[in-house]
């Protein structure tokens, strides 16, 4: 039996998978590693969603493969000859191939190269974990998604939408929350779409995920604007219980309508202006979190502007910025591509607006009373959320898990500040 290195990068459902993969490491009668150190074999759950996290994996590969390696997640499957060129001899396991975890670990450990990249029937719900926090579960509700973005190398990596049945899904949650977990990450590549391929939607699932009688909050993970219209008016009404965090990552990527079309999105920006009026009217306080991209092929000045706008009008709580950069094997990557200096000269000016409205946001709060949820520790410093999901810090100690009421008295670009009041 072996010491084995788990080591995950990228998003939530990355994480998920390592959870499950130490789970069965554990499962099959061997021990998890402290460090890559201190390891028989390291085995990396990678993530290609950008260039430069690409770069970032392909170091991490270089790093561990002195040591019998087994790469897992999508970099693997979306880009297989990136992975063999800088290890040759690694393992590969793709992201929907966890059933595979052991056999492969077991010919690595013998000296001999397994690939298992294409998809397994393994359903990720009800698989053994090790929690990478105590306080948090995060299940999987679907794997692969219904979209054709021609920037994602996520369809390459992960393939169609295929739904888990929310009876499987409801035990996974009250496991977890049986288990101790007070927050629940429903998650998945795109939630907007889960059910659609077996007659269910999200906020069916909210809607029995919440009803399991016990006290712990529900995260509602990334989902594509394009859907929202088929399930918004139901998804307002799921939001309704206590239980399920005020907090939506919508990724609208651009405000230009002809640049969406480009992106193969599916949506306009109307769609995600429609449902940022439609959360926050319903909600006195709302997060919403989205996702911008600058610099896609044939971005105009003009495109770039509405962009702008669309940012200014709607005031997102959350920005995640990212310069285009071409992914190997996407559509988009075959399309002339507009000059660095231009890319960086607008991400620069998308990043300082969103730092200022993400600021102006936060002191919104400034003054709030009641509770947060204690949720994680990071550099040493214990960090919880409110029911809109907002990053609260307080100056005292307290457990994971731990519900306290607090008074928020001082707001950066980063997060609240508060004090615990009785």
């Amino acid at each position: 039996m072996a010491k084995i290195w788990v080591e995950a990068h990228g998003c939530s459902a990355s994480f998920a998978d390592s959870e499950m993969i130490s789970g069965l490491i554990l499962n099959g009668g061997h021990t998890l590693a402290q460090s890559s150190s201190d390891s028989d074999l390291n085995l990396i759950v990678t993530c290609s969603v950008k260039d430069v996290t690409a770069h970032k994996m392909i170091h991490r590969i270089k790093k561990m493969k002195t040591k019998p390696l087994v790469v897992a997640g999508c970099l693997p499957k979306a880009e297989q000859s990136t992975v063999e060129r800088f290890s040759p001899k690694a393992s590969l396991l793709g992201p929907n191939s966890l059933g595979k975890t052991l056999d492969v670990i077991s010919s690595t450990l013998k000296g001999i190269k397994r690939i298992e990249i294409t998809d397994s029937d393994v359903s990720k719900v009800g698989l053994p974990k090790v929690r990478l926090n105590s306080a948090i579960g995060i299940v999987e509700i679907s794997s692969g998604c219904m979209s054709e973005c021609t920037f994602c190398q996520t369809k390459l990596s992960k393939g169609e939408l295929h739904s888990y049945r929310i009876g499987d899904i409801v035990r996974q949650v009250k496991h977890d929350v049986e288990d101790g977990c007070s927050e629940i990450w429903l998650t998945s590549t795109d939630n907007g779409c889960y059910g659609f391929d077996i007659g269910t939607n999200l906020p069916t699932l909210i809607e029995n995920v919440s009803e399991i009688k016990h006290d712990f909050m529900i995260r509602v993970g990334m989902m594509n604007p394009m859907y929202m219209t088929r399930i918004k008016q139901d998804l307002l009404e799921a939001f309704e219980n206590d239980k399920v965090f005020k907090f939506l990552h919508i990724p609208v990527q651009n405000g230009s309508n002809r640049i969406l079309k480009e992106m193969k999105r599916g949506h306009t920006a109307n769609v995600f202006r429609d449902t940022n009026d439609a959360f926050r009217k319903k909600f006195e306080r709302f997060t919403i979190s989205t996702d911008i991209i600058v610099g896609f092929p044939s971005e105009s000045e003009e495109d770039f502007a509405q962009t702008i706008n669309l940012i200014e009008e709607t005031r997102p709580d959350v920005t995640n910025l990212s310069r285009y950069s071409a992914r190997p094997g996407t559509d988009a990557a075959k399309m002339d591509q507009i000059d660095v200096s231009d890319v960086k000269r607008r991400s620069k000016i998308i990043f300082e607006l969103t730092n200022k409205i993400i600021h102006e946001r936060n002191l919104e709060w400034v003054g709030w009373r009641g509770d947060v949820l204690f949720d994680e520790i990071a550099d040493g410093i214990t960090k919880g959320r409110n029911f809109a999901y907002k990053p609260v810090v307080i100056d005292e100690a307290i457990k994971i898990g731990q519900k306290i009421k607090v008074e928020i008295t001082k707001a950066t670009k980063h997060g609240l500040y508060g004090k615990a009041i009785s």
